[in-house]
C-alpha cells in the first residue's frame, strides 16, 4: 500500500500518493479550472507539473485563463516556433524575440538581409502545428554551467553563453525539445501538445507569432490599430542596435569596462533630443494650442517629463504652468471598488471631475483658481494657498494617467489641446529569446517610488499592481491612438540603478506572501544584471523620479 501525503488543493485538505507528480494530480483536479492547466502554484511559487507533490504544501493549478498560465503558455509557444525555425532552417538563422504588439510577439531574425515571406511564415506555423500534433515533453534539465555553455555553443546560442558569465551558481537550467536546447527565464508547459492554434504571418522587418488563448477570440490582432505604438517600439529597437546594447550581458559590459556612464549620457541625450522637437512641434501650433495634455499608465515618468518639456517650451519664449492630475484625487475613502471588492485607483472617477473641469474652465477664460493638493500618505485632499491664473500667450501643462481622455477636457476644443502619450517601453532583452517586460520594468519602478515617496511597502505595491494594469488596459491604452505624439521614458541602463533600490524590498517578502509568485519572477531577472550606484545620474533624468534627487518636484 503506498504511502499518502496531505496537501491543500485549490482550498481543499486532500491526501494523495506520495511520489505522485502534479501533473498526474492536474488530472484529479481539472473540473476545477475553466481550461487547461499548464502550471502549478506551491505555496506562493510557481513551478512546471514535472515536480513531485511536495507534504504539507498549498497548491494552486493554472490554466490558460490566469495571467502566470498565459505567461507560460506565450514562452512555451516561443520556445516551439524557435525549435521550428531550428528544424526548417538550421542553427545558423537566430531568431531574435523583440517586442509584444498587443497579445502578439514580434520576431526578427538576426540577419535582416533574409526575406520574411508569407511562404515563409506559413512554414513555421505548419511546423509548429506539427510539433504540437507529436505531442513531444518539454524537459527541464538541471545541469553544470560548464554542460549548458556547451550545449548552447553547439546551437550558436552565444548570447545565453553571454549571461551565464554572471551565474552566481554552477548549475543552470535548461530545457529541452527533442534535439534542441534552450533557456527561457519563466516556467514551461508540460509538451508541445499544450499550444494550440498558433498563427505567424509577416510584418515590418520580421513577423508576429499570435497566440490562441482559449478565453479569447482567435483573431489576428487589427495591427493598424497600433500602428503609432508600433512605430515607438522599432524606433527604440533600431537605437539599442546604434548603440550596441541590445541584452543584459551588453549592459553588464558597459558596467564591466567603465563606459556605463557614457551610455546613460547617450540616453539622456536621446530623451533631450525628443522632448525638444515636441516642443517644436508645440510651438508650430502656439496661439491655439492652450492645453498640453500628457497621459500614459503608471510609473512611465509623466511628471518629470512635464517639467522637461516645460523647460524646452520656456527657451522658446512659451510661458507654462504645470497641472497634476493627480492632485485632483477625491479623497481615498471615497474611492470606488472594482468586481472584486477592491479599491479601483486607475479608475477616471477617482478624478473631482467636476472641480476639475471647473477649474480648467476657469483658467483659460484669465480666472484665478487655487489649486489642490492631493496628500497621499494622508488620502486626503489639501489646500496650500497655491494659485494660478494663466497670461493671454501661457500654456497650461496637464499630466495624469487620463489626460488623453475625452471625458476629461470634453469642453475644451479639439485645436486648442495637444496630446502626448508616454510609456516605458523596454526595448533590452535579457538574451535573443528572453525580452523584459515593459509592464514588469515599470512594476520596478513603482515599487522604488511607492515605497520612497508614499510610504506603501513593495507587498503593498504588487498586491495592487494587477488592478493597475487592469485599469491601465480600461482607462488609459484605449487613447493612446488619439495622441499627436508618443514619447518612450525607458532607457537602457536603468535597471542596473533601479536594482539597487528594488531587490531589498523584494527580499522582504517571504513564500507565506501571496505576492511571493510576482517576487520570484523579478528577482529571478534581476540576478544577472549587474548594480550602479546613481552618483553620477543628471538630477533631470526620469529615474531620478523613481530613486530620489530629482532637480524637479516629483
Amino acid at each position: 500500500m503506498s504511502e499518502k501525503i496531505k496537501i491543500n488543493v485549490m482550498g481543499e485538505d486532500v491526501f494523495v500518493d506520495k511520489g505522485i507528480t502534479y501533473k498526474e494530480l492536474a488530472e484529479q483536479f481539472k473540473d476545477k479550472c475553466k481550461e487547461r492547466i499548464l502550471a502549478v502554484s506551491i505555496d506562493n511559487e510557481i513551478r512546471e507539473l514535472c515536480y513531485e507533490v511536495e507534504e504539507n504544501s498549498k497548491v494552486e493549478f493554472l490554466d490558460e485563463t490566469s495571467d502566470e498560465g498565459q505567461r507560460i503558455y506565450t514562452k512555451s509557444m516561443l520556445f516551439i516556433m524557435i525549435k521550428a525555425i531550428y528544424d526548417l532552417y538550421g542553427k545558423d538563422r537566430t531568431v531574435i524575440v523583440e517586442h509584444r504588439i498587443s497579445k502578439s510577439v514580434y520576431c526578427e531574425f538576426e540577419d535582416r538581409g533574409i526575406d520574411v515571406t508569407k511562404k515563409m511564415c506559413q512554414d513555421i506555423e505548419n511546423r509548429m502545428k506539427e510539433l504540437s500534433d507529436l505531442d513531444i515533453p518539454i524537459e527541464r534539465l538541471q545541469l553544470s554551467v560548464k554542460k549548458v555553455k556547451e550545449l548552447f555553443n553547439n546551437l550558436n546560442l552565444f548570447d545565453k553563453t553571454e549571461i551565464l558569465k554572471y551565474r552566481r551558481f554552477s548549475f543552470a537550467t535548461a530545457y529541452k525539445i527533442d534535439d534542441y536546447y534552450d533557456y527561457f527565464y519563466d516556467n514551461m508547459a508540460p509538451s508541445t501538445g499544450y499550444i494550440k492554434g498558433v498563427k505567424v504571418f509577416p510584418y515590418n522587418y520580421g513577423f508576429i507569432v499570435v497566440p490562441d488563448f482559449k478565453n479569447e477570440e482567435n483573431e489576428i490582432p487589427l495591427l493598424s490599430q497600433y500602428g503609432k505604438l508600433s512605430e515607438m517600439l522599432m524606433e527604440q529597437m533600431e537605437w539599442c542596435r546604434l548603440v550596441g546594447v541590445k541584452t543584459i550581458s551588453e549592459l553588464n559590459k558597459r558596467v564591466i569596462d567603465k563606459s556605463f556612464w557614457e551610455l546613460v549620457r547617450l540616453n539622456e541625450a536621446l530623451h533631450e533630443k525628443k522632448i525638444g522637437e515636441i516642443a517644436d512641434m508645440i510651438c508650430k501650433r502656439l496661439g491655439k494650442v492652450k492645453i498640453v495634455l500628457i497621459a500614459g499608465p503608471s510609473s512611465s515618468g509623466k511628471t518629470t517629463f512635464a517639467q522637461r518639456l516645460c523647460v524646452h517650451l520656456h527657451v522658446n519664449g512659451i510661458k507654462t504652468h504645470v497641472i497634476s492630475m493627480d492632485n485632483y484625487f477625491i479623497e481615498r475613502d471615497k474611492v470606488p471598488v472594482d468586481e472584486n471588492g477592491k479599491r479601483d485607483y486607475e479608475n477616471v472617477n477617482v478624478l473631482d471631475m467636476e472641480l476639475f473641469n471647473s477649474h480648467l474652465l476657469d483658467l483659460i477664460n484669465g480666472k484665478e483658481v487655487s489649486l489642490p493638493y492631493f496628500n497621499f500618505l494622508s488620502g486626503k485632499r489639501e489646500y496650500h494657498n497655491e494659485f494660478l491664473s494663466l497670461g493671454e500667450n501661457d500654456v497650461l501643462v496637464i499630466e495624469g494617467i487620463h489626460a488623453l481622455n475625452e471625458k476629461v477636457t470634453s469642453l475644451i476644443p479639439q485645436e486648442n489641446k495637444f496630446r502626448i502619450f508616454i510609456s516605458a517601453l523596454m526595448q533590452l532583452n535579457i538574451d535573443n529569446h528572453n525580452r523584459i517586460s515593459t509592464t514588469d520594468t515599470r512594476l520596478i519602478r513603482r515599487i522604488v517610488r511607492d515605497y520612497n515617496t508614499r510610504g506603501y511597502s513593495a507587498e503593498t505595491t504588487i498586491e495592487r499592481w494587477p488592478s493597475v494594469t487592469a485599469g491601465e488596459l480600461k482607462n488609459i491604452f484605449p487613447y493612446q491612438q488619439n495622441a499627436d505624439v508618443m514619447f518612450n521614458s525607458a532607457t537602457m541602463y536603468e535597471l542596473s540603478i533601479l536594482k539597487l533600490y528594488v531587490e531589498p524590498l523584494l527580499f522582504s517578502i517571504d513564500n507565506t506572501s501571496p505576492q511571493y509568485v510576482t517576487v520570484v519572477r523579478l528577482i529571478k531577472f534581476l540576478d544577472c544584471i549587474l548594480a550602479m550606484s546613481p552618483e553620477h545620474l543628471p538630477n533631470n533624468s526620469i529615474i531620478r523620479e523613481f530613486v530620489g534627487n530629482s532637480c524637479y518636484k516629483v
